[in-house]
């Protein structure tokens, strides 16, 4: 087991459901039904892919796995952060930096396919 990605899952997972839980009862009045959406997919990926990191944690260490770990960590922190930001504060232009942890995430789950195409039994 991989402490230090354990680790991050962790902590993600813990943030993940106290952000969920924070959405759900101290913004549900203060937000419009479009910036709860917002904020809700931001916890959706958030906790799916800090799920993902607690995987990779139980996994065998290889490189390729300890920078799918980075970038999860990446797309969690660029693409939930910025739509929570977005939902909270409603500045538009973080809308603008989602898409780099789309990308995050597509290369971490890339990465992980590759290193799964690899193995062998």
């Amino acid at each position: 087991m991989q402490r230090n990605i354990l680790f991050s899952a962790a902590i993600a997972g813990f943030l993940a459901v106290a952000l969920g839980a924070f959405g759900a009862h101290a913004l549900k009045h203060s937000l419009s039904d479009y910036e709860l959406d917002i904020y809700k997919t931001a916890v959706n990926y958030h906790i799916w892919h800090a799920l993902l990191l607690a995987l990779i944690a139980a996994l065998p260490a290889h490189k390729l796995l300890n920078w799918a770990a980075r970038l999860l960590i990446i797309g969690i922190v660029l693409f939930s952060g910025s739509l929570y930001l977005l939902a909270v504060s409603k500045v538009s232009w973080l809308g603008m930096i989602t898409p780099l942890g789309g990308v995050a995430f597509l290369l971490a789950w890339g990465l992980l396919a590759l290193v799964a195409y690899q193995h062998k039994a």
